[in-house]
């Protein structure tokens, strides 16, 4: 159960965000992710400069509490709280500890959708992962065999950028394993992490795409900086 301090924490926010809001731009910002999230109407710009005071060491609520935290501001419906949860988790990662990746887990799995996705994918897994390698076998293995898009396009964009720390044995499991999908979201994360990786070694990338099977997508993406 969260605090009376953290619950006014919230509050707060909350306060702030509604008392910027604005309805013409919120509208325009619902129809962008094609009207699944209800909107403040705050530009990203402002709402950093909004949320800044909330994310300074001396305002952050006890580490203790931030699954609940971040679960409970997932669940609003306006779609500027879960970008500023997810922010929010960006701040503990100094202090990251294994049972943190089940909170991502259902970060990615509610509320989904790539404006959230890519971010705890690349910047909270990844960085976990990193911390962790022991771990990512096991999630990794689950996450392929799960029927949600949004775990399968995490297992790809974790390493997003690993630049030389890529373990191309699972970049090349993971993209074998769905390379037959016909999800756009899926065909496209795989192309973005191999032209992403083609900075590092297109070399590697090239006899890659030239021995797999890849969606005409996947394909493109992947080769548009060595073309």
């Amino acid at each position: 159960m969260l605090s009376n301090e953290t619950l006014e924490y919230i509050a707060v926010l909350e306060q702030e965000f509604s008392r910027n809001a604005n309805s013409e731009l919120a509208m325009q910002q619902a129809a962008y992710l094609r009207h699944q999230f209800r909107f403040f109407g705050i530009s990203t710009q402002h709402r950093r400069v909004l949320q800044k005071p909330f994310l300074q060491k001396a305002m952050l609520p006890p580490k203790s509490e931030l699954h609940e935290l971040v679960k409970v501001l997932w669940r609003r419906e306006e779609r500027e709280f879960h970008y500023f949860a997810q922010e929010l988790a960006l701040k503990y990662l100094k202090v990251t500890e294994k049972e943190v990746i089940h909170l991502y887990v259902h970060m990615v799995s509610h509320q989904s959708w790539w404006d959230t996705v890519d971010l705890i994918a690349n910047k909270l897994m990844g960085y976990y992962f990193l911390l962790f390698p022991e771990e990512r076998q096991q999630h990794i293995d689950k996450w392929l065999k799960s029927n949600n898009i949004w775990l399968q396009r995490s297992t790809l964009l974790f390493q997003l950028k690993y630049k030389e720390k890529m373990d191309l044995d699972l970049l090349e499991q993971c993209i074998h394993h769905l390379s037959g999908s016909n999800e756009f979201f899926i065909n496209k994360a795989i192309g973005w992490v191999l032209r992403e990786y083609s900075r590092i070694n297109p070399i590697w990338v090239q006899e890659f795409v030239k021995k797999t099977p890849l969606s005409p997508l996947s394909h493109r993406e992947a080769l548009r900086l060595i073309s």
